[in-house]
């Protein structure tokens, strides 16, 4: 993940405000977590070593780019077995670009999911 910042400029404000990528990541994994079916996040795009992650790692498995005031996210997850994938990737979709729209102002261009999973409990 870039350690770059966003800038939000408003006029009529005394400064800038500057927001991590870093900052974005750990809202969508949050909004993400969040969502019933959802297993835990994947810390590796490539599924080499895919590892279900806690709430500690919630950067882990998200990728955010950032462009003029918008934002695209990638999101690998693990869903539950007996879940819908439609219904829950639908629902991180539309809860991570709600919480990231809510909390920054910034308005997001896409969620992007990679399901490189499923949970089967024991």
């Amino acid at each position: 993940m870039d350690r770059q910042t966003v800038k939000i400029h408003e006029k009529d404000h005394v400064g800038e405000v500057h927001i991590a990528d870093e900052v974005i990541a750990i809202i969508a994994g949050l909004a993400a977590t969040e969502v019933d079916g959802v297993a835990g996040m994947v810390g590796n795009f490539t599924g080499d070593l895919v590892e279900m992650l806690g709430r500690k790692n919630l950067t882990k498995g998200v990728m955010v780019e950032v462009g003029d005031g918008d934002v695209s996210i990638e999101l690998a997850i693990i869903v539950d077995f007996g879940s819908s994938i439609p219904e829950v990737t639908n629902q991180v979709q539309t809860k991570v670009k709600s919480a990231i729209e809510t909390m920054t102002g910034l308005s997001v261009d896409e969620v992007n999911i990679h399901v490189s999973g499923v949970n089967v409990k024991k």
